[in-house]
């Protein structure tokens, strides 16, 4: 499965609107668990088996709580049993798929 995943706090002491250092607290934690992620400016994904990506999730959910008294949590989830490597696959073949599009024009 895919699940992009966006975790934000709120609610910190300081007042300021930047939550850079909450995020790096999360992607590090997805990044040190070594299942397969891409991060871009407004989620992350993880691939993996539903427990796995789900309590990598549930840790960088926690160790985004550190920096708020609140947490948001925005999921979309690909759950598709028996495939794997989809998180560059789907890129790869939405990539042919312009260059088959460009070759028409």
């Amino acid at each position: 499965m895919l699940v992009a995943f966006s975790v934000a706090p709120s609610g910190g002491a300081g007042g300021g609107d930047s939550v850079h250092d909450a995020v790096a607290a999360a992607v590090a934690v997805v990044r040190a668990s070594g299942l397969p992620n891409h991060t871009d400016a407004m989620f992350t994904t993880i691939e993996g088996e539903w427990d796995e990506v789900f309590a990598v999730i549930k840790d960088a959910t926690d160790a985004v709580g550190a920096f708020g008294t609140r947490v948001s949590l925005v999921l979309k989830a690909d759950i598709r049993p028996g495939h794997t490597g989809e998180l560059i696959g789907k890129v790869e073949r939405l990539e042919q798929a312009l260059e088959r599009e460009a070759q028409l024009d």
